[in-house]
């Protein structure tokens, strides 16, 4: 648990029986306008609920101004750009953070409705669904049990899941496992499955192409590699994946808004504690913004 002047932040891994479809439980309150997150683009679909004063949120697809949104629930798919985002008062939430194969069993919907967008839940799981969680959570004190109510509701979503592709489950571990390191042509050797096909597939199921998916992978695996991993930048690029320094810059700026230095020391200012204290990794793809 992190606490500061303006509220608490908890975080809590799923429980054995959902933790292959949920990354992460987060808890936040806040007691007075919150610092603003910068949420960066990573390989999660995000379910929030939340009572008290909405979220706000700041989103813009490249070359459009930004777009500025409130929210008391919200579902949202895959990222390619950053988004800012803060409560505007009073308020508490709980955020759940799905794998995008643990999103399409438990949401039943493709994804690519929910990529680079926001909805709201009941648009996907039915008039009243957010409110009627939402009053349980209320009624709850503290937030072990909030996350025995998030769980349950999940895990009866999951009774009647349909399963997802072998194919785009074979693709995503490989994907996954070298960082988005591996071609679409070699996707398709390994999984059997034509290009075509593996790619409707795969924005089905995931939510983004898979190019832009291996893109993002490659973002988080530049960002969390320990810091006596890489002794410069070109270091950082190399084992990330990228041709060279100057093309892990353009992504950092395009998928970010920051070069990588300028990432790093937003990071480690940021009053969030994003970076782990014994081997430098950026451990949260949240960052609260000093000063803003």
């Amino acid at each position: 648990m992190e606490s500061t002047n303006s509220g608490e932040h908890v975080e809590r891994r799923a429980s054995e029986r959902l933790r292959a479809q949920v990354v992460m439980y987060r808890g936040h309150r806040t007691t007075q306008r919150g610092p603003v997150r910068l949420t960066l683009p990573a390989a999660t679909v995000t379910l929030i609920l939340g009572w008290g004063d909405p979220l706000a949120l700041s989103h813009a697809a490249r070359g459009v101004p930004a777009r500025r949104t409130t929210w008391h629930a919200l579902l949202a798919g895959l990222q390619t750009a950053p988004v800012k985002g803060g409560y505007q008062g009073i308020s508490q939430a709980v955020e759940v953070e799905f794998t995008p194969l643990g999103a399409y069993m438990i949401l039943g919907l493709p994804l690519h409705r929910l990529a680079n967008n926001y909805i709201h839940p009941d648009e996907v799981l039915g008039t009243g669904w957010s409110a009627s969680l939402t009053e349980q959570l209320i009624a709850v004190p503290d937030w072990k049990g909030r996350w025995a109510v998030i769980e349950n509701a999940l895990a009866r979503r999951m009774m009647d899941a349909p399963p997802p592709s072998p194919a785009v489950t074979e693709a995503w571990s490989r994907l996954r496992g070298c960082h988005g390191q591996l071609s679409v042509k070699e996707l398709t050797a390994a999984t059997g499955v034509g290009n075509r096909r593996l790619q409707v597939l795969f924005r089905e199921q995931i939510g983004l192409p898979m190019q832009s998916v291996s893109r993002v992978l490659r973002f988080q695996r530049a960002l969390t590699l320990p810091a006596d991993a890489c002794r410069s930048l070109a270091d950082r690029a190399t084992l990330s994946g990228y041709y060279d320094q100057a093309h892990m810059t353009r992504d950092f700026r395009a998928l970010a808004g920051f070069t990588p230095a300028q990432l790093r020391a937003l990071a480690d200012r940021s009053p969030s504690g994003g970076v782990d204290p014994v081997d430098g990794r950026l451990v949260d793809f949240g960052l609260f913004l000093p000063g803003v």
